[in-house]
């Protein structure tokens, strides 16, 4: 069993995925769910015409879950490539809510307009990133 789980090398694409869904689960059950803010509330007002708020809460909770549950995963790129679309998706989503909202009903909605649409590129970028080779395949520099 130990040398099982010594052979598993540490993967920084599989720590994001468990690290950021973590976050986003906990967003979801928490912030959304739990006590919602107004700015939040505000901000997503074209997106609650259709969708309740809890609701929305429950997607990032499941989400998050999903992209737990796929960092755990070992040498699996497709369910990876899930997990990254999980975080993608809600970030996304925030992002072009606010975005419309900042440009048409709550101007102070840019800020979070930015930051996530910020954070929805970043996790793009980071599930194209390849994990670096183990210490043992890298080349020596001399």
């Amino acid at each position: 069993m130990w040398a099982a789980a010594r052979r598993l090398t540490f993967s920084h694409r599989r720590a994001f995925l468990v690290t950021v869904g973590a976050g986003w689960a906990l967003y979801g059950g928490l912030g959304i769910v739990g006590n919602p803010r107004y700015g939040t509330s505000r901000g997503l007002a074209d997106v609650t015409r259709y969708i309740p708020l809890n609701t929305l809460g429950w997607l990032w909770v499941a989400c998050g879950t999903a992209a737990v549950l796929a960092g755990l995963v070992v040498n699996c790129p497709r369910v990876q490539a899930l997990g990254f679309t999980a975080l993608g998706a809600p970030a996304g989503l925030w992002a072009g809510a606010f975005t419309a909202a900042a440009a048409s009903t709550y101007p102070a909605a840019v800020g979070s307009a930015c930051g996530w649409g910020a954070f929805a590129i970043g996790v793009v970028l980071v599930s194209g990133m390849d994990d670096p080779l183990p210490w043992n395949l890298r080349k020596d520099r001399r």
